[in-house]
């Protein structure tokens, strides 16, 4: 995916003045292991946008879940109607939307869309609900109060949780990007509860540090902090090295 502007966030895309830093497509010999991306309801759709993005442009691929709930966020925060039967055309609008709302921020290929394979939310039956399919992990990004409450008490009420629960008991990495604030007593109960399980409880919180200056810069630093807890490379955001300052130098 390209995006359509200088901003240098965006991981593995070709920029104008740039390179592309995409991975190789595997071999058609090599198993198909994706990462799930799971969607609740909670404000934060474009940083399952960058997320998505980034998975892609590291050459990983990805099974979608977006949750009921998700799609009146996603409606609500895009304008964009996500439709069971047209998903590959709504998440490619998606996906090319940029985090102040602006159309056609990144390019989204038909390549891109092919190493998405997307699971409506009811399907109990889908192939990630059994932990015999073969995964890497889930990411649950935004991951909703009510998302982790399900997750945390073993609930399965949507594919969505199902899936978290197959991760958890697979023990596969399972990082939930919480977006939420502030948090009582009983979610800070649930959110111990999936720590103590081997998840990775993630707050949605951007850092400032890495010299942002666009609202994209700080929804990719969420992105970037979730994909390094899944250990997917990626140049979403500037890394702290030890010299104070260094996020305001501009890059050679």
């Amino acid at each position: 995916m390209e995006p359509q502007d200088n901003n240098p966030s965006q991981t593995g895309v070709t920029r104008p003045g740039g390179h592309s830093a995409r991975p190789a497509a595997g071999s058609a010999d090599v198993p198909r292991r994706p990462w799930v991306v799971g969607v609740s309801g909670a404000s934060g759709t474009p940083y399952a946008a960058s997320v998505v993005r980034g998975l892609l442009a590291a050459g990983e691929a990805v099974d979608l879940i977006v949750s009921r709930a998700s799609r009146l966020t996603l409606l609500d925060e895009t304008g964009i109607s996500f439709r069971d039967a047209h998903w590959r055309a709504d998440l490619r609008e998606w996906l090319a939307r940029g985090a102040d709302g602006k159309p056609g921020t990144f390019d989204v290929t038909e390549a891109d869309l092919d190493r998405v394979r997307y699971w409506p939310a009811g399907d109990l039956a889908a192939g990630p609900s059994s932990g015999s399919y073969p995964v890497k992990g889930m990411l649950i990004v935004p991951a909703s109060t009510a998302c982790v409450a399900g997750v945390a008490l073993g609930l399965s009420k949507d594919l969505l949780q199902r899936v978290a629960s197959v991760t958890l008991k697979e023990r596969r990495r399972l990082v939930a990007a919480v977006r939420e604030t502030p948090l009582n007593g009983q979610t800070l109960r649930h959110l111990v509860t999936l720590d103590e399980a081997g998840a990775v409880v993630l707050p949605a919180s951007p850092a400032f540090y890495a010299g942002a200056t666009h609202i994209q810069d700080l929804v990719d630093f969420v992105a970037g902090r979730v994909l390094d807890a899944a250990g997917v490379p990626h140049r979403l955001y500037r890394r702290w090295v030890g010299e104070l300052g260094s996020g305001s130098k501009e890059e050679n």
